[in-house]
């Protein structure tokens, strides 16, 4: 892991662009008081340089139907080295998983998932993620409340 020599200019372009992903150029050099071409180059060498690691529309989950969400602890048998390369390829599949994290602890991941209902819920624990090779075990917390969610990294000044 290293850090990058980033200015001030490419500060205010990569915190514009976290808030409003889709300014126009134009915009984007306004608020980063450069001119439009002096921002498109550096907006492209951003890019390049894989400081931006790409583009997305954020949808509303709960307007599309799916009113939970869950955090799923996932405990995998002991020696499961030999699973990983299945699990990890077979958790990419799944379209409820938003997230999956390896963690240290007392489970080996934690998956975040959406789904339309409690049932359903349950529905892709019994006859998806448990069905994974390696799994024994999964303790899953549903999201009461949301309070903060956003993929923002702060930026240092």
């Amino acid at each position: 892991m290293y850090a990058l020599d980033l200015d001030r200019t490419d500060r205010r372009i990569l915190d514009f662009l976290q808030r409003h992903g889709r300014a126009t150029n134009l915009e984007l050099a306004e608020a980063a008081s450069l001119s439009p071409a002096q921002c498109h180059r550096r907006h492209r060498r951003l890019e390049a340089l894989g400081v931006i690691a790409g583009y997305e529309t954020r949808l509303d989950a709960v307007r599309l139907g799916f009113g939970v969400v869950a955090f799923i602890h996932v405990a995998m048998e002991k020696g499961h080295i030999r699973e990983i390369p299945k699990f990890k390829d077979l958790v990419a599949e799944l379209p409820e998983v938003l997230e999956c994290y390896s963690v240290t602890g007392d489970f080996d991941y934690v998956v975040k998932v959406v789904a339309r209902d409690l049932k359903s819920l349950s529905d892709f624990l019994m006859r998806s993620l448990m069905r994974l090779p390696g799994v024994t075990g999964v303790r899953s917390s549903v999201c009461l409340d949301e309070i903060k969610c956003t993929t923002a990294l702060p930026l240092p000044t």
